[in-house]
């Protein structure tokens, strides 16, 4: 493992809040994400809910979501994500943080109308449509970026 390679150090932060940080020997952080982590994760439900959906069980996994806590994991995982890759000399550049902080913004609004919307006529629910709300966060965050360096 290259701890120098910020590339891994990011891939190891999005299997996993807090793995980044580790691997940084930022072990205070990276145990704080840990710990928050498995908060939010518990306190919403979400491994039941990721499980459900992967059966295609959406309903259920609509009614098993605690969306009071759920709403805390985007930001929390992005930001994760993004202090990893920062700390270990990634995103050097001005505004390099946007597509992690836009990532963010359009997951939690996915996750706020993940229970009603239906794309095609299919409810994604609270695990498909905020995943497929990463793509148009990180484009935003991408655009603003380059037009403002």
């Amino acid at each position: 493992m290259n701890r120098n390679n910020k590339y891994e150090i990011l891939l190891w932060s999005v299997a996993f809040p807090g793995f980044g940080q580790i691997l940084n020997r930022k072990f205070f952080k990276g145990f704080l994400f840990i710990a928050l982590e498995f908060l939010i994760n518990v306190q919403s439900n979400f491994n039941k809910v990721i499980l459900l959906s992967i059966h295609g069980e959406i309903e259920k996994a609509i009614q098993q979501a605690n969306y009071q806590w759920l709403m805390f994991y985007p930001c929390l995982y992005f930001f994760a994500v993004w202090d990893a890759y920062k700390d270990v000399g990634g995103g050097k550049s001005p505004f390099a943080f946007l597509p992690f902080a836009f990532a963010s913004y359009s997951v939690t609004v996915g996750l706020i109308f993940s229970p009603t919307f239906k794309m095609m006529g299919i409810l994604l629910g609270p695990v498909w449509l905020p995943m497929l709300s990463v793509i148009p966060g990180v484009v935003i965050g991408l655009l603003i970026k380059k037009i403002n360096n």
